[in-house]
């Protein structure tokens, strides 16, 4: 029998009322910025899922890869009874994780957390339709705001995947990594993926793919402030750019202004103005070296149990056990 809902913890108003924060702090900032969380109403998810099957686009691949090779052995150590996604989206590469805990005869439930109601709920049901024995739990909800109100039976992994640790500035990353200790018993587990610093050209380039759909997922960000914020951005006149910022050791993705122009944000009471070539940075994507993940996580009272790469070295994928007392 499958049981499939969705617990709601973030409605539509919250949704509007924290993008209206972050374009206020954002945007009036000296040096302007937006969280990269704004990319996603349904025609940025469809984006995102296109630029993962992009010849450009590594880490998915070898996310892929490594997951492919090593779920049955993270079956093995983990025994888990629940499996928790943190950002699920299609939870596409997380069935590869599903099928193994199934085979290895220990997951009960699966709970995958995401912003997007409408995403979470065909993920769910595609996800309950395929594995009819598990209960499927969707959770709306921010995982920087909602993580103490996961369900599910001990021992749980969470995953982290997609190499979305990265979009956190440092000290945002041991903020957060503390905050999924706390809510983890000692002896629970997280699965996190990162992606690892290589040359710059391979870098940039999976950031500004030669279709330019890199390049719509980036603008669209300020298509949802139009339609969320009724605001009159001029979209196709920012121009999409990826750098690579080697002392940060992260790309950043921006959006240039191409002339100087004023724009209005009436639902955020917000008038801006760009100056030609000023630009908003969109995205941070921090790029780890070996061990680094690994330090960031002992400081946050994690112990790492397994680490794995790809067969080229270009992505890192860590399993590691909460040592919290």
């Amino acid at each position: 029998m499958t049981e499939n809902d969705l617990d709601v913890h973030r409605s539509t108003e919250d949704v509007t009322e924290a993008l209206r924060a972050d374009v206020k702090a954002g945007l009036t900032a000296t040096r302007k910025w937006l969280p990269p969380k704004w990319f996603y109403d349904a025609r940025g998810s469809e984006l995102f899922e296109a630029i993962t099957a992009l010849p450009e686009y590594y880490p998915t691949r070898a996310e892929r890869e490594i997951l492919n090779r090593e779920a049955g052995e993270i079956a093995r150590i983990t025994g888990a009874h629940t499996l928790v996604e943190l950002g699920s989206g299609s939870s596409e590469k997380t069935r590869l994780l599903l099928d193994a805990l199934t085979d290895h005869g220990t997951l009960g439930s699966f709970v995958p957390l995401d912003v997007s109601e409408s995403a979470l709920a065909d993920a769910t049901e595609s996800i309950a339709a395929a594995y009819p024995k598990l209960i499927v739990k969707g959770v709306v909800g921010d995982f920087t705001e909602h993580l103490d109100l996961l369900p599910g039976e001990q021992p749980r992994l969470v995953a982290f995947l997609g190499g979305t640790i990265g979009n956190f500035l440092p000290a945002e990353r041991a903020k957060f990594l503390s905050s999924v200790r706390d809510v983890l018993e000692p002896g629970e587990w997280l699965l996190i993926g990162t992606d690892l610093v290589k040359d710059r050209e391979t870098l940039e380039r999976a950031y500004h793919d030669a279709a330019g759909v890199t390049a719509d997922f980036n603008r669209n960000v300020l298509r949802v402030i139009n339609a969320r914020l009724g605001a009159d951005f001029a979209v196709d006149e920012f121009r999409h750019e990826s750098y690579w910022d080697a002392e940060s050791e992260w790309i950043e993705m921006r959006l240039r202004a191409t002339r100087d122009m004023r724009v209005r944000i009436p639902a955020a009471e917000l008038e801006v103005t760009f100056a030609e070539g000023e630009y908003i940075r969109t995205e941070i994507s921090a790029k780890f070296r070996s061990g680094g993940i690994g330090s960031e996580l002992a400081a946050a009272g994690f112990a790492t149990e397994r680490w794995w790469t790809d067969a080229e070295n270009r992505y890192g994928v860590t399993l590691a056990r909460s040592a919290r007392e």
